[in-house]
């Protein structure tokens, strides 16, 4: 009997990546809010019914980290309530859970890579959020597998790379925070990971994933505007200044360093990542071949 995988979010950036990178033999069912809202606990019961999943992969998440200062109970609606009611509806059919979560669950102020078990500490609404999520997930599935990544991006949706491709083909200086420091995490190598999870069902606990390497918002910018011209996709480079996050205020206070230890999931699942720029490169790659096709 070919196994089920259940896909929520399915039209996010993650969701899309997984239905893309899918190993053959499984039949996927991908559904995005308008077909499975994860905060209704009567309607996540019905898709579980009607679908009877081996795996659920859990990619519906609530990601507007400075419009959640105000909408807070959505967020944890979301993010919290709705993995719980996945979380309870895989313990009770015996389904194994893939929960995604976030580096904003830490402070970001222990100058060195987090490890899983490391103190949490978010300092906003949606690093709150999904904290919460994680702890129902814990107390609804105790064997479930929880994955945090960070600085997510890929050649579907709104992020970080194509707004600065848009602002760089329409201004010729930016002005990039330079002082918060994390990881670059294309979709597309993490949806690879949470297959190759997938194939561990005895895995459970939390893990992090992203790619490898270090770098600030305006590394990031600047590795973006050279990489793009170098394939086109940029005519001139603009200038990219360096600011601290004091000059570029917004609602949510973000970590200053998230970096994520990621030694025990490359060992668990065999394999590294390439570096976050050599793993841009192929991001921007495949976005100009889309633009050209």
């Amino acid at each position: 009997m070919t196994a089920t995988a259940l896909i929520t979010g399915a039209a996010g950036q993650l969701g899309r990546e997984l239905q893309a990178t899918a190993p053959p033999g499984l039949r996927i069912v991908a559904l995005d809010r308008g077909r499975l809202d994860i905060t209704d606990p009567e309607a996540v019961r019905r898709v579980f019914a009607e679908q009877r999943p081996d795996v659920v992969l859990n990619a519906a998440a609530y990601t507007a980290v400075d419009r959640a200062e105000e909408e807070e109970a959505l967020a944890l609606a979301v993010n919290a309530d709705g993995p719980g009611h996945l979380a309870a509806a895989c313990a009770s059919t015996g389904t194994a859970l893939i929960h995604v979560s976030t580096d904003f669950v830490f402070a970001g102020d222990s100058g060195h890579p987090y490890l899983p078990d490391a103190p949490t500490g978010p300092l906003g609404a949606y690093g709150r959020s999904k904290l919460a999520g994680e702890r129902s997930v814990q107390r609804a599935h105790p064997r479930a597998l929880i994955v945090r990544t960070g600085w997510v991006y890929s050649c579907f949706g709104g992020n970080f790379v194509k707004t600065m491709l848009r602002l760089m083909r329409e201004r010729d200086t930016l002005s990039v925070v330079c002082d918060q420091v994390g990881t670059p995490t294309w979709a597309r190598g993490l949806a690879e990971a949470l297959w190759a999870a997938v194939e561990q069902p005895l895995l459970q606990g939390i893990y992090h994933w992203s790619d490898a390497g270090v770098c600030s918002w305006y590394d990031f910018a600047v590795a973006i505007a050279e990489e793009a011209q170098s394939l086109g996709l940029l005519q001139r480079l603009p200038e990219v200044r360096p600011i601290p996050a004091s000059d570029y205020p917004t609602p949510a206070q973000r970590p200053a360093c998230s970096v994520l230890d990621k030694q025990s999931s490359w060992a668990a699942l065999q394999r590294v990542p390439p570096h976050w720029r050599v793993q841009l490169r192929s991001m921007l790659q495949a976005l100009k071949e889309s633009a050209d096709a």
